[in-house]
């Protein structure tokens, strides 16, 4: 595949004091002076190539998006299972969450970034930690989740930044979640777009699976693309394919 010379991608590593870096990647659109920034949140495959090249059709869409290895500073094993685990014991105030609003305040500090225009998306895990953030993180203008765990308790939500969800009918993990997040954002009044697609599965979004749904996809794309377009304020069009 030809070098896409619209954009950039570089590894990059945030330093925090008294605490491990954290790896991740940062991609972004070449010649522009200022953008929103987009945090990509991984799966529990982790930071690997289905989520860089996430990272990379925000960056042609016009955003700055950093994608950060959640599992990273330690053993493997052990890392997950604290990631995977904590959301459960300690919903709105965890490691992960931590790392997650560290790597938020990385992100606004780089000069190519619009500070005051920040989202986030996850995907499975990610998209569970994306919407914790949005309940927690003031500097978020919009949250996209895929077939992500509502957060505890979900009168969180109250708190929300608007919000963005994509789910599927087939998903045994998180089709209820989906059709009580939206009741609870409608009575809490957040904005947002609630969507389950019929005959989708769990993970429908991710290319490099069997589950994988080019249609549900597609649309869904489109709708987090126009959904931020409208909290975040940017100049976004789908990318083709």
């Amino acid at each position: 595949m030809a070098e896409d010379l619209s954009i950039a991608i570089i590894e990059v590593e945030i330093v925090r004091p008294g605490a491990a870096p954290i790896p991740g990647c940062l991609a972004k659109p070449k010649g522009v002076d200022r953008a929103p920034g987009v945090l990509v949140i991984h799966e529990a495959a982790g930071l690997n190539e289905n989520i860089r090249g996430i990272a990379g059709h925000f960056a042609r869409a016009g955003y700055v998006a950093l994608a950060v290895d959640l599992f990273a500073g330690g053993n493997r094993a052990l890392c997950m299972l604290r990631v995977m685990g904590e959301p459960f014991l300690r919903p709105l105030d965890n490691s992960g969450l931590r790392t997650l609003r560290s790597s938020i305040d990385w992100l606004q500090l780089r000069p190519e970034v619009d500070a005051a225009r920040i989202g986030v998306i996850g995907f499975c895990m990610g998209g569970s930690y994306a919407l914790m953030l949005a309940c927690v993180e003031d500097d978020l203008k919009a949250a996209s989740t895929f077939y992500g765990n509502n957060p505890r308790p979900l009168s969180a939500v109250a708190e929300a930044c608007p919000i963005v969800g994509s789910y599927g009918s087939k998903d045994p993990f998180t089709r209820r979640a989906a059709v009580k997040l939206e009741a609870a954002l409608t009575h809490y009044g957040v904005p947002h777009d609630i969507k389950i697609y019929p005959g989708a599965h769990h993970a429908f979004f991710n290319d490099r699976l069997p589950t994988y749904n080019a249609e549900a996809a597609r649309d869904a794309w489109e709708r987090t693309l126009a959904f931020f377009h409208d909290y975040l304020d940017a100049a976004a069009d789908p990318p083709a394919g």
